[in-house]
């Protein structure tokens, strides 16, 4: 099996983990709510139907992701992992606007709660268990490169944090007897439940207008940096992108003009055998330039047979040389 092929059987088999574990919540949690009319429970409740509606979204993009590439999609299917993270996100936002309105309306009308011990219980068991899920999801989708897990794990965590705010609200309940704190705290746990929706709908869009990840372009050019060859005269115009586990990596290299068709092919099946093993997906494209007199001076090669001129001048590789211009300029 390869490595793509471990990735999507992981990712889906954590797909499905987690939309049994989100029916199970569910199921508990609209229980604990008939029984006590709580509005923080009820809050807990419909962050748990965005649970099963988002994770069946995750399922569906990571098995469409994992689709190779054809005449109507040359770089694969990976992009509709951030429209997944985009729509959990919105729905995330929906459920908290859905919660902030019912307990409002409890605090207008009037608070009615019985049993609330009962729902103290389920509710803890439930953030126990769906914080165990999300820190499994945010692993798993780290390990894989899948934003759909993260993301997902990331709402997980999001429920999980609901359930310790909610419970918090219960106890203060049970202990001074006021009834209005369950509500006030529904309407602090939304607001928390806005914030990440905002934050995946954020990540959605940077994908899909491919903004730069700092993290990425730091590896990839520390990467580059550390495994240099002398002949390796310059690197300009990195460019990346990302779409699903997928990056697509390009740039321009400078080398002697008397390498040959298969040298040049060795460097770039070099480059990228290293790239993979940072991103076990990259897909790299290299345009190579050869050299000339000028640049003789810039060059460290010290074995090059066509020397023309001594290596004088010396400049620094860093990131943000390998995402600029050509030195061509500075050799005049």
């Amino acid at each position: 099996m390869t490595q793509k092929e471990n990735n999507f059987s992981v990712n889906k088999r954590a797909a499905i983990i987690s939309m049994a574990v989100g029916l199970l919540m569910f199921t508990a949690k609209i229980s604990a709510y008939l029984i006590t009319g709580s509005s923080a429970i009820f809050s807990d409740a419909a962050e748990s139907v965005v649970h099963i509606f988002a994770t069946g979204m995750a399922l569906f993009s990571i098995i469409f992701s994992n689709k190779p590439a054809d005449q109507s999609h040359f770089y694969g299917h990976g992009n509709v992992e951030y429209f997944s993270a985009g729509i959990e996100g919105f729905l995330i936002i929906v459920a908290a606007v859905v919660i902030i309105y019912e307990s409002a309306k409890d605090l207008i009308l009037g608070v009615e709660l019985q049993k609330m011990d009962i729902g103290l219980y389920v509710i803890t068991a439930a953030g126990i268990i769906n914080l165990l899920l999300g820190l499994f999801l945010l692993r798993t989708g780290k390990k894989t490169g899948s934003l759909t897990l993260v993301a997902d794990g990331k709402h997980v965590l999001t429920d999980s944090y609901t359930s310790i705010g909610v419970i918090v609200g219960i106890i203060l309940v049970l202990f001074t007897g006021i009834k209005e704190i369950d509500p006030i705290f529904a309407i602090i746990v939304a607001t928390n439940i806005l914030f990440t929706g905002y934050k995946l709908i954020r990540q959605s869009i940077g994908g899909l207008m491919n903004e730069t990840d700092e993290d990425i372009l730091k590896k990839i050019s520390d990467l580059l940096i550390s495994i240099k060859k002398d002949y390796w005269i310059d690197i300009h115009q990195l460019r990346f992108w990302t779409s699903g586990e997928r990056v697509f990596i390009d740039f321009h290299l400078i080398v002697p003009f008397y390498f040959t068709v298969k040298q040049s092919h060795d460097e770039e099946d070099f480059i990228k055998s290293e790239l993979q093993k940072i991103f076990p997906n990259a897909d790299l494209k290299i345009h190579f330039d050869y050299c000339w007199d000028n640049l003789c001076k810039l060059c460290s090669f010290s074995e090059c047979p066509y020397r023309k001129e001594i290596f004088s001048e010396k400049f620094l590789w860093n990131k943000e040389k390998l995402i600029g211009g050509t030195i061509i300029t500075k050799a005049g």
